[in-house]
Formats: structure tokens, C-alpha cells, sequence
């Protein structure tokens, strides 16, 4: 719990204080005076100014944060300060400071992906292990042994590539066509699938296995890497290397068998057949009774598995220089812009089930699991993340940097601004859509714990 405080709100503010420095930093160069750089909300907890009378500040509630210029609108300002107020500026001048913060969250994403590209991409091939009987991927022609390298002419070297590729079909109709290679022939084919409104009403949609594809995994075998201290294994005699034969007489012959077994039994007594060092031991495990977040026992014994290393074959590993690392990055960054957009077009048009729409706790959740897979998978957790807030923040919505763009628009092309009234309704609506889809996001978010 305490990891996954800390790293959301190192994430969070880390975006914030990027995007918000972007208005900053364009707002003074634009000659608006910057009265306030807020990183949260609330009682300031930190807060100093400089030469020019900006204000930093910390504050109690890390949710966000804000920057504050001078505006007539919000208060008198002094005759000597009326020029650099906002409301004074340009359309111009307005449209760069608001479009300043999404645009800083896109340079941190491009720079977080070429740091990401800089240290190397690796991955494994996707290469299918079994096709459903019946699914669109038999329907095709698709066999088990065979490697996906394209999907509609998008090379697709590893299983993210082919995930991301088959995300963007989400809700659509048509054709999608993949190129295949057979394993033993080496022999290439086109096959083509054809969609029909494809997982527009799945929560959490898997697009390889909804083609009815599963894709090849090394078999595990039950051969113990960990042994929690003070457990029901290590009470039993169990030790790191040892490789579970059989419980009670059943053979086990993979991992997942021995999990299963175990779960079955809670305070049950396990005769557990185990090799150690080339010989067979008998040791009596009794699991410990716990209880899912269901309330249904399982059993539990404190092992874990040693993970088997895939065949080098299949092992795909993309290393960039400086500059091949700066276009990957300013690529993926387009490509991950572009879907966040597809994907809200298809959500208002009903393709995609808005029940993936995520909130704050999914958010917490995926940034403390991406740091136990290592600081890269975080950094690829942060760009993404820097990409749907820029994305979202250039949405066309009243209270939002895209609905300040709007109005700055109307006033460049007709040359008188947006009536004042108009803007306080329409920025009421937008605040109670944008708090609409926030309380939303919570619900996806809470049905999902």
C-alpha cells in the first residue's frame, strides 16, 4: 500500500509539474505575469517566490495542480499591470499558453520513449500455440506453429506489437489481414479476418484471445525457486530447487497442476513427492487457510515458481542509437496519441464499452505494478500516461485547455471575443461533464477491486 501511495503521487506529479510548467513557461514569454505555480491543492505545505512576484507552492492535496495569471476577470489589477494580464493578451499569445501544457506532456512522453528505445526493446515472438476450434482465427486459416509478422502491414515482432495493432480494431467492422509464417517451412501467407462491431461491449477486452488464439508459452514445471520464511513449505522441508514429482500419488506435471492441488486443500495434509539432488523425498505440507477477496478458502503453501527461459528463437531484442532511438520514440508517441483519440471517438460513438474507462485507483494500481516489473516499465507506464492527459486536455470542452483554445479561436476569427456570459455556462457544463467522467471512471474503478 505504502509503494503504491508513493509511486502515484511521484507519477502524478511528475505530469502535473511538466504540463503545468508548460503554461508557465509560454505565459512569461508571452509577457502574462504568472501569479501563482501551484503542484496540488489546498493549504500550501512549501512555498517561496522570486524576482518576479511568481508564487511556488506545494500543496497538502497532491491530486493536480495549477497555474494562476493575472486576469481582470478574477479581480482589480493595478493600472501598471494591465498589460500583462491574461485576458489582455492576444489570441495568439492565448492559444500557445494553453496549448503549452498538453504539448509539454508530449516532449515528456517523446523524451521518456527514447530514453526507453536508448536502453533497448525486447520482447517475444507471437507465435501461435493453439487456435479454438470454430474462432475467427480457424475461420482464417490459422494454425498452431505459425508466427504472426504483420497485421495489416504493421510489422508485429513481439506480443505488444500485436496487441496494440489488434486494439485498434476495437468496435470496427471489415477485414483485417494477417501475414503468417510457418515455424518448420518457413512458408509465408496472407489471412484475412473479418470483423463484425469486434469486442465494442467486452470490459477488458483481449484482442488475441477473442480471435481465438493462444499464444506459445514455455511449459513450467514445478520446480521451486522461493520458499517464504516461517511458511507451511518451509516448515514441511521444502527447499529452493527442489522440483515437486507428485501430491498424494497425482503426478504434477506442470506449475499450474501443483497450484491448483494446493489451492484445493487448505489444511489439508499433502503427501508431497519432491527430487532433490538427483534423489525423491516424501514431505508432508499442510497448506494454510486463506481467503480470497470472495471469501472463498484456498489453499496456500509459500513457494514460488523458477521461470523457464524462452527458446532464443523467439527472443526479440531491438537496440537503437542515438538518433534511431529519437525517431522510435517520436513515432510511438504519434502512434499512442493517435489511438487515445481513436479509442475516446469510439467510447462517444458507442464501438467501445465505456466500462474502460479508468480512474485514479486503476491508475495507482498499474504505476506500483509497472515499478515491480523494473524503472523502464515504469517509464513506459509515464509516457502513456503523459499522452492521455495531453490528449484530453486539447478535447474541445469548456474548463479544459482545449476549450480555451476554442474561445481564443472564435475571438481570432470574428475578432470580438466570446460573450462573457456564454463562457460561464459553457464552462459550468463542461465542469459538470468533466466531473460526470470522473465519477465514472471511480465506478469502473471500484467494481474492479
Amino acid at each position: 500500500m505504502l509503494q503504491t501511495i508513493v509511486v502515484t503521487l511521484l507519477t502524478l506529479a511528475i505530469l502535473v509539474a511538466v504540463h503545468e510548467f508548460g503554461h508557465f513557461w509560454v505565459a512569461r514569454r508571452c509577457g502574462v505575469k504568472v501569479l501563482r505555480f501551484s503542484i496540488g491543492f489546498g493549504k500550501p505545505l512549501l512555498s517561496w517566490s522570486d524576482r518576479s512576484g511568481t508564487e511556488y507552492v506545494v500543496a497538502g492535496i497532491p491530486l493536480g495542480g495549477y497555474v494562476k495569471m493575472l486576469d481582470e476577470r478574477e479581480g482589480p489589477v493595478p493600472d501598471e499591470l494591465v498589460e500583462q494580464a491574461f485576458n489582455r493578451a492576444s489570441p495568439r499569445s492565448r492559444i500557445a499558453i494553453a496549448a503549452a501544457g498538453p504539448l509539454a506532456n508530449i516532449v515528456l512522453a517523446v523524451f521518456v520513449y527514447w530514453l526507453v528505445f536508448l536502453n533497448g526493446v525486447s520482447g517475444v515472438a507471437p507465435v501461435v500455440s493453439k487456435v479454438d476450434v470454430g474462432s475467427l482465427a480457424e475461420q482464417a486459416g490459422i494454425t498452431a506453429g505459425q508466427e504472426f509478422l504483420t497485421v495489416d502491414g504493421e510489422p508485429t515482432p513481439t506480443w505488444e506489437a500485436l496487441q496494440m495493432q489488434l486494439l485498434e480494431r476495437i468496435g470496427e467492422n471489415g477485414e483485417v489481414h494477417f501475414t503468417m509464417r510457418s515455424a518448420d517451412t518457413d512458408v509465408v501467407t496472407e489471412n484475412v479476418v473479418t470483423l463484425s462491431d469486434w469486442m465494442h461491449d467486452i470490459e477488458e477486452p483481449n484482442p488475441v484471445r477473442e480471435l481465438g488464439v493462444t499464444l506459445f508459452v514455455p511449459e513450467v514445471v514445478p520446480k521451486i525457486e522461493t520458499v517464504v520464511a516461517g511458511s507451511p513449505a518451509q516448515l514441511g522441508g521444502m527447499q529452493t530447487g527442489d522440483l515437486v514429482v507428485a501430491a498424494d500419488g497425482q503426478s504434477m506435471g506442470t506449475w499450474q497442476e501443483w497450484v491448483e492441488y494446493v489451492r484445493q486443500r487448505p489444511e489439508e495434509s499433502v503427501s508431497v513427492l519432491v527430487e532433490r539432488d538427483n534423489r525423491q523425498l516424501i514431505l508432508n505440507i499442510t497448506p494454510e487457510r486463506k481467503l480470497d477477496d470472495e471469501s472463498h478458502a484456498y489453499g496456500y503453501v509459500g513457494v514460488g515458481v523458477a521461470m523457464p527461459a524462452w527458446p532464443e528463437s523467439m527472443q526479440r531484442t531491438m537496440q537503437y542509437g542515438v538518433v534511431g532511438a529519437a525517431v522510435a520514440a517520436v513515432d510511438k508517441t504519434w502512434k499512442m496519441s493517435a489511438f487515445t483519440l481513436s479509442s475516446i471517438k469510439k467510447m462517444l460513438m458507442g464501438l467501445l464499452s465505456p466500462k474502460n474507462l479508468s480512474g485514479p485507483i486503476t491508475i495507482a494500481k498499474v504505476a506500483s505494478s509497472s515499478v515491480q516489473y523494473g524503472f523502464f516499465a515504469w517509464l513506459t507506464f509515464l509516457a502513456l500516461l503523459s499522452i492521455s492527459l495531453a490528449v484530453l486536455n486539447l478535447l474541445p470542452i469548456p474548463v479544459l485547455d482545449g476549450g480555451h483554445i476554442v474561445y481564443a479561436l472564435v475571438e481570432w476569427a470574428t475578432g470580438k471575443p466570446v460573450a462573457e456570459q456564454v463562457q460561464v455556462w459553457a464552462n459550468q457544463l463542461g465542469l459538470v461533464l468533466v466531473v460526470f467522467v470522473m465519477v465514472f471512471a471511480l465506478y469502473n474503478d471500484v467494481l474492479r477491486l
